[in-house]
């Protein structure tokens, strides 16, 4: 069924200026109180909605203010070192986001002479800017009537309108984004987006759905089915791939680790990690952690005593990460797979960025050496 058949059924799409009422005048009472609310600043509400992309509200919250308190303007992001970005963002996760905030601060300063976009076209044309995120600035910050599509809206509007399409596929995207731009309305369409956002996140939750507080169930297809706990309907997504990787702690004789930072062009590019890599089928950690050493640095070097390991899950994959001591053996350091590596003293660490595997490899160091100075 397409957009325009669905729509076509009158008992499935609520009356959009009575479903906008309905829920404005629940929002304008009940919506949650949070410190990117209640300012028109396009600044500050691009990098609120860049850091709640997979991201929960109350972490959010946290790093936003450091955020604004450390980069109050465009331009002072813009004017910021990428490792100043990074380690500022460092726990946070997802670290292309903050890659791209830095870069399309800079397209806006010395490009656009400091103007931000107005409407989700424009924003759409800056790094890390998709579709939700374009619509819900240009709707929040400059009114446009454009439906900002994110995971509550979608459930929201899947049971509203008695969706049977799998939300999670390109089809069940096309269908609620043509539902929710049928129903957004001309004024206020901004704060009709964070209503159905706030009432996706506290009311409309994916289990458990609270119908009896919600302010449009009188409008709502599932609720009136008694299907509100079986949709919305998704389609099972493929077995997460698990991955064998080593961590080398490399030691010179003065007492240095040897650290390498990640490319810019890949996963969690910038940060700065102990070098290893992913094993290969039938190679033994050790003779991993020597291949990806050469390879990634073009030095030799001698594994020794395991540390910890850590399990790890990301998005798309998960990985059993194992950490050991290593002795510098020989050969001159060269930025052969990384973009750039230093040595540097335990005692140094802290002034880098490091993906939470590594800030939990350091952890147990610290550890390991408070109970060794204990014992002495």
């Amino acid at each position: 069924m397409t957009a325009k058949d669905h729509m076509a059924r009158a008992e499935h799409l609520p009356n959009a200026e009575r479903f906008a009422r309905a829920l404005l005048e629940w929002y304008d009472t009940h919506r949650r109180d949070l410190p990117w609310r209640g300012t028109r600043d396009p600044y500050a509400i691009w990098v609120s909605e860049i850091m709640l992309q997979q991201t929960q509200v109350a972490r959010v919250a946290e790093y936003f203010a450091r955020w604004m308190a450390r980069f109050p303007t465009v331009q002072a992001l813009a004017e910021a070192s990428l490792d100043d970005v990074l380690k500022l963002w460092e726990g946070l996760g997802y670290y292309s986001r903050a890659r791209n905030l830095h870069k399309a601060a800079k397209v806006i300063v010395e490009e656009r002479q400091g103007r931000f976009p107005r409407t989700a076209a424009e924003w759409q044309k800056l790094p890390g800017v998709g579709p939700y995120t374009a619509a819900a600035i240009a709707s929040i910050a400059f009114g446009e009537p454009v439906a900002a599509l994110d995971g509550n809206l979608k459930r929201v509007l899947a049971r509203v309108c008695l969706v049977e399409t799998p939300i999670n596929t390109p089809e069940g995207t096309r269908l609620l984004h043509d539902i929710a731009q049928a129903l957004v309305p001309s004024q206020r369409a901004g704060d009709w987006n964070q209503a159905l956002m706030d009432v996706g996140a506290e009311i409309c939750t994916p289990r458990s759905p609270r119908c009896l507080l919600c302010p449009v169930q009188t409008h709502c297809a599932a609720a009136a089915h008694q299907r509100q706990h079986d949709l919305p309907r998704r389609r099972a997504r493929g077995k997460r791939p698990h991955y064998l990787v080593t961590a080398a702690l490399i030691w010179n004789e003065a007492g240095q680790l040897l650290i390498a930072q990640r490319p810019h062009d890949k996963m969690l590019g910038g940060l700065w990690e102990f070098p290893g890599g992913k094993c290969e089928a039938g190679e033994t950690l050790d003779a991993c952690l020597r291949r990806e050493i050469r390879e990634e640095l073009g030095i030799e070097i001698e594994v020794g005593e395991h540390l910890t390991t850590v399990e790890h899950a990301y998005t798309h994959f998960s990985i059993t990460l194992h950490a050991f001591h290593c002795r510098y053996v020989g050969g001159e350091p060269q930025a052969l797979g990384v973009a750039d590596w230093r040595w540097v003293f335990p005692d140094e660490l802290d002034a880098f960025a490091w993906p939470s595997t590594d800030a939990k490899i350091i952890a147990t160091l610290r550890a390991a050496q408070l109970t060794a100075e204990s014992e002495d």
